[in-house]
């Protein structure tokens, strides 16, 4: 079914699409979507709209943007807390638990810190919605302020792992 002759008025019906999926991509195997698919999902609000641009996790972890938290000093941490699941935080929150370690008065270290927000992102909720929640930390050597909230978001990763990223409430 090419673009066939269907009248005057109407356009030529599209080689691919949400109807027509390209055989050249095997959406089973690579659920990431690419520039130029068709969001073929009934009933939901992106419903039969093209993809223009897709920035991956790995894409924010590599530009900065996140922090990979299951790599490093923060790993064992990042296990503890949540096995088998991908941690990450925002540069933000980054800065703030680097404060906090660099303040001389309050012997923070990243491990502690990390460890205390982890804690509380899963003890201690304000307000949950769907995939998420936002929670409240004391993070001592930050400044005036020493409760913090920061929002913790539950998502699929570039793959369709299990994810979960901590940010500040104004991040997406």
């Amino acid at each position: 079914m090419g673009s066939a002759q269907r009248g005057p008025l109407l356009p030529p019906r599209p080689r691919w699409g949400a109807r027509f999926p390209n055989p050249m991509r095997d959406l089973s195997r690579d659920p990431v979507p690419q520039p130029g698919d068709v969001i073929n999902q009934p009933g939901q609000p992106f419903d039969g709209f093209t993809v223009v641009s897709v920035y991956t996790r790995a894409q924010a972890i590599a530009d900065g943007v996140l922090i990979d938290a299951t790599a490093g000093d923060m790993a064992a941490v990042s296990a503890q807390h949540f096995p088998g699941v991908h941690v990450a935080m925002t540069a933000a929150v980054g800065a703030l638990i680097e404060k906090a370690v660099a303040h001389p008065d309050h012997g923070n270290d990243w491990k502690g810190v990390w460890h205390d927000v982890l804690w509380m992102s899963r003890v201690a909720p304000v307000r949950s919605f769907p995939g998420g929640r936002l929670f409240k930390v004391v993070i001592t050597g930050t400044g005036r302020k020493r409760l913090h909230t920061l929002k913790a978001l539950v998502h699929p990763g570039d793959k369709g792992e299990p994810c979960f990223t901590i940010m500040f409430p104004e991040e997406d």
